[in-house]
């Protein structure tokens, strides 16, 4: 399956999905990209406004679907240790 990627969950330890890798890999560039590397980071919400320039218009059109897979190349991330969460409210974000 090259055409998939499996996918943690950091609120669900131990679960994977297998998601398009195409469309994950461009996701993962953009909010790599857009993320400070210091807390308390970027709302979550500022950075999918911010990432969806950088995105692949052929697989995000206009930004279809976006907050889908921010979300989950977030929670990805978040449990492989690439990004963390700022420990405030709402979700701050920012590259470890």
């Amino acid at each position: 399956m090259s055409g998939k990627i499996l996918v943690e969950n950091v609120n669900h330890p131990g679960y994977t999905e297998r998601v398009d890798r195409e469309k994950y890999e461009d996701m993962r560039q953009a909010l790599l990209k857009v993320l400070p590397e210091d807390a308390p980071g970027l709302k979550a919400a500022d950075a999918l406004t911010a990432l969806k320039p950088h995105l692949n218009q052929d697989l995000f059109p206009d930004g279809a679907k976006s907050g889908w897979w921010q979300k989950t190349v977030q929670l990805d991330l978040e449990a492989k240790g690439i990004i963390a969460r700022a420990d405030i409210k709402p979700i701050h974000l920012y590259r470890k």
